[in-house]
């Protein structure tokens, strides 16, 4: 491997293969270590954190670091209804974070409640797909010729078995 001199960046540049981490900016790696790392990190360890009932019911949404002005916070998603259960825990989430760490990473943190729709779209597209399988079986019921009806009946029936 050469080493050649880079002015605009840093002193010395290493050609040839390099990791990831050596081929970013300054700027960019400064971010990532304040606040990429620590919100990645929860979210790759938030069933650990958090424990297996409330992992079902909350998310981390977002990570803001201290400043001058505030304290580091971490937005917690939490399913409407399910408010109560993650503020009794609220003391536990902040001391194991903590503690995951190994230094005071989150002060406060704030929670968010949002509606889960998942059921009620899922039943939603199946009346629709109900609904345009019984339009086409009546335009197919009304075809005159038999084999092009029979092949159509056929065709429908490979579709639903995908």
């Amino acid at each position: 491997m050469q080493y050649k001199n880079n002015t605009k960046q840093r002193n010395t540049v290493i050609q040839g293969l390099r990791s990831f981490q050596d081929t970013l900016p300054k700027n960019v790696k400064k971010i990532i270590s304040k606040k990429g790392h620590i919100y990645s990190e929860t979210l790759n360890n938030w069933k650990y954190i958090v424990g297996e009932k409330l992992f079902k019911i909350c998310f981390p949404k977002s990570f803001k670091n201290s400043n001058r002005l505030g304290v580091s916070t971490l937005l917690v998603m939490v399913k409407r209804g399910h408010e109560v259960d993650v503020e009794y825990s609220k003391k536990d989430i902040v001391d194991k974070m903590n503690i995951f760490f190994g230094y005071t990473v989150v002060e406060k943190l704030k929670f968010i409640s949002f509606n889960d729709n998942q059921n009620i779209s899922s039943t939603k597209e199946n009346n629709e797909k109900n609904e345009t399988i019984k339009k086409y079986q009546n335009k197919i019921k009304n075809i005159k010729n038999e084999k092009i009806k029979k092949s159509l009946i056929e065709l429908t029936k490979v579709f639903k078995q995908k």
